[in-house]
């Protein structure tokens, strides 16, 4: 388990680092690009997404599985022969997805609401065949847990992505030469990766053997789980074809739509992802906790892990949902030099809290066997999202999209919940919390628009939001301790108790040494 929490660790660790790159890197490309180039890249990409998920989503997985049970028995040879198999299917597969984009290029045309987005589509296809060929040697490395070494590729990634685009934006450019340039840095950085983390495998002493019919096993395993990935991987790429769709019949013209697309998928919703980072690292500790607990058959354990993390999960939602509420203006303004995308903001914070209590859960089931049910939890609610979209832009434009994403996440995370007791036998009882948490959000949002307000006559907007942003998280968490709502005093037993530990240790070292310079 030390060994678990520690991978968990560094995961997070580059996984936060990763995504604050992105995220000032989306501000960057707003301010630069526009919002209307934004939103061709992004329809352009939720097609594109959809492609590298069949070529590598369950592919990767399966290879990790193999090549860790190969490392068990020591077969070098074994590891060698699947890396070599899996890299000609995996160049099969992408390359036969690449000529049927391209044969059937003018049904796309059809598809896609802006001509252009085909252009941009075609660039990013051949960062297809380079994440086939990285996701072989990335689920070889994680067989061997050489998460370091595959942490490092993604930061190196973005990293080049950032920098080629930087280069290659430059100033009077048209919004689909901005967004054509987005899609060669993305395409480029998928090059330097892959090849980066093929150089890693060979550092780390892997090798090439001959190919063997091990890619029977592989298709055979890999295909069920790709199949349930890319089924949900297609919610995005609808999104993107029908929302700006019904825009446009609702009055909206063809820029228009792609601009507030754009605003709302590429400027304000990746900010109600910020609590993902701390819920996906618990949910990456939590699995294999649960699932030992399953073996034991230790009821207790799982009621309690499963309350505590669904506790936490919802706090780390709510935490900074009153701050978005009452400056999320401020926030747009700042950080986009968007208005729009402050507002939406505003609007969508709410989103976060089930969308929160949806992942910790939806973890949860998968650890104890249930990753088809909660698949279709996930399908239900984006069906109610979709009916969403289609039905009401007419009467409320993009804010549709918030209607839809709420009902969808407050679905998928009541029907995860109740599976969850109906599974495990125990009562959860999440709700008392969750309308206690809802009201004391109340007089947080009140404080923190009131501090800002005051605060908007005597400093800048940079140190406006910082002083009422940590005063409303701060005022939060104060709320939270004085009304029992979460508990701080376990983690600092936990951290008193392994400080104590590791001041025995100490005092035993030194008393040894003391012993042996006097024998000395």
């Amino acid at each position: 388990m030390k060994s678990i929490f520690k991978n968990v660790a560094l995961i997070t660790v580059f996984s936060v680092m990763t995504r604050l790159l992105g995220f000032l890197f989306r501000i960057f490309l707003s301010r630069t690009i526009g919002a209307q180039a934004l939103g061709l890249y992004q329809v352009a990409l939720s097609i594109f997404m959809v492609l590298l998920t069949v070529v590598s989503s369950g592919f990767t997985l399966i290879i990790s599985r193999m090549t860790a049970s190969y490392r068990v028995a020591s077969d070098r040879k074994a590891i060698g022969s699947l890396v070599s198999t899996c890299i000609f299917i995996g160049l099969a597969v992408s390359i036969f997805l690449c000529v049927i984009i391209l044969i059937f290029k003018s049904l796309f045309q059809n598809i896609f609401t802006d001509q252009n987005c085909m252009n941009i589509l075609i660039i990013l296809l051949p960062s297809l065949v380079f994440s086939s060929i990285y996701s072989v040697f990335r689920g070889a490395m994680w067989g061997t847990d050489n998460y370091f070494g595959l942490c490092v590729s993604e930061l190196l990634e973005q990293v080049v992505k950032i920098v080629i685009c930087v280069l290659l934006l430059a100033s009077g450019m048209s919004a689909i030469q901005n967004a054509m340039a987005v899609a060669w840095s993305f395409t480029l950085s998928c090059l330097v990766s892959a090849f980066f983390v093929m150089l890693l495998y060979f550092f780390y002493g892997g090798k090439f053997e001959r190919p063997t019919k091990v890619y029977k096993k592989v298709i055979r395993q890999s295909a069920p789980i790709t199949g349930v990935r890319v089924l949900s991987s297609f919610t995005q790429p609808l999104v993107a074809l029908i929302l700006p769709a019904r825009l446009i019949a609702s009055g909206y013209t063809s820029g228009q739509a792609m601009s507030i697309y754009g605003v709302a998928l590429g400027m304000t919703f990746p900010l109600l992802f910020l609590p993902s980072a701390l819920i996906g690292s618990l949910a990456t500790a939590l699995v294999p906790d649960i699932s030992m607990a399953l073996v034991k058959n230790d009821s207790n354990h799982i009621e309690k892990r499963v309350k505590s993390s669904l506790s936490f999960a919802m706090f780390v939602s709510f935490l900074i949902v009153p701050v978005f509420i009452a400056i999320g203006d401020r926030i747009g303004l700042f950080l986009y030099n968007d208005a729009l995308s402050g507002t939406l903001l505003q609007f969508s914070a709410w989103i976060m809290i089930p969308m929160g209590i949806s992942n910790i859960a939806s973890a949860i089931l998968n650890s104890v066997g249930l990753e088809v049910k909660s698949f279709v939890n996930f399908v239900l609610g984006d069906i109610v999202m979709f009916l969403a979209i289609f039905i009401l832009p007419k009467y409320i434009g993009i804010n549709a999209l918030i209607v839809g994403m709420g009902l969808s996440a407050v679905i998928a995370s009541s029907l995860n919940l109740l599976m969850l007791k109906r599974k495990l036998k125990i009562n959860i009882g999440l709700w008392k919390n969750l309308l206690l948490m809802s009201l004391i959000s109340l007089p947080t949002v009140a404080l923190t628009s009131f501090l800002s307000s005051v605060l908007s006559y005597i400093l800048p907007n940079f140190l406006n939001i910082i002083i009422s942003g940590l005063v409303g998280v701060g005022s939060f968490i104060l709320l939270c301790v004085v009304f029992n709502l979460v508990n701080f005093s376990m983690y600092m037993v936990q951290f008193k108790a392994k400080f104590a530990s590791k001041n025995a240790k100490t005092s035993k070292l030194s008393m040894k040494f003391k012993k042996l310079r006097k024998k000395k």
